[in-house]
C-alpha cells in the first residue's frame, strides 16, 4: 500500500471504473488503532472490491478532536492502516470533512459507523454531509454498527484511568 494523493486516486478511480470494480470509501482519525477499528475496515471492504481510506491529518485531527489529538501522528496512522489486508489505498485530507474526496472519487459505495445514524438508522446529515454527495452521484451510503467499547476515547480514558498518575515503566 503506497499513501496516495487524492490526483493519484482520481487516476486510478478511472480504471477501477473502467473494469468493473466497485470503490468503497470510508474516512475517519484512526488514531490509536483498534480492534473495533479492523472489524470495521473488514466490513467496509467487503461491500466492493477497491477499499480506499481517507484519514484526517493531523491539523484536521485537531480542528474536530481537539488540541490533545491526535495520539499518533499521521505518517505512523497511514502506515499502519495500510498494512492491513482490507486497505487498498490510503489518502490524507486537511479538510473537517471528506466531501471533496467523496465528490473527486464519486465512490459506489460510502460507509460509515452506526454513530452516525439518526434513530431511524438513516445517515445523520448534520453530521454526514458526505453522504448528501454520494446520493447525488448515485452512490451507496452505508452505516455499520457501532461496537461498543471499541473506541479510541474509551481506550484514552482506561489508560488514564489506569495510569494517569502513576510512572509507567
Amino acid at each position: 500500500m503506497a499513501l496516495l494523493s487524492l490526483a493519484e486516486l482520481v487516476v486510478l478511480r478511472e480504471s477501477w471504473r473502467a473494469n468493473g470494480l466497485r470503490l468503497v470509501l470510508t474516512n475517519g482519525v484512526f488514531d490509536m488503532l483498534h480492534a473495533g477499528h479492523v472489524w470495521y475496515l473488514e466490513q467496509a471492504r467487503a461491500l466492493g472490491d477497491v477499499l480506499v481510506v481517507a484519514l484526517n491529518s493531523d491539523a484536521s485531527t485537531r480542528a474536530i478532536k481537539g488540541p490533545l489529538r491526535p495520539i499518533t501522528p499521521q505518517a505512523e496512522r497511514a502506515a499502519v492502516l495500510g498494512a492491513l489486508r482490507a486497505v487498498d489505498h490510503v489518502t490524507l485530507f486537511d479538510q473537517p470533512t471528506a466531501e471533496a474526496i467523496v465528490g473527486a472519487l464519486r465512490p459506489d459505495v460510502y460507509v460509515k459507523g452506526g454513530d452516525y445514524a439518526m434513530p431511524d438508522q438513516a445517515p445523520d446529515l448534520a453530521r454526514l454531509p458526505e453522504a448528501r454527495i454520494v446520493a447525488a452521484q448515485g452512490g451507496r451510503v452505508v452505516l455499520l454498527p457501532y461496537a461498543e467499547g471499541q473506541s479510541t476515547s474509551a481506550i484514552i480514558q482506561r489508560i488514564v484511568e489506569r495510569y494517569g498518575r502513576e510512572k509507567t515503566g
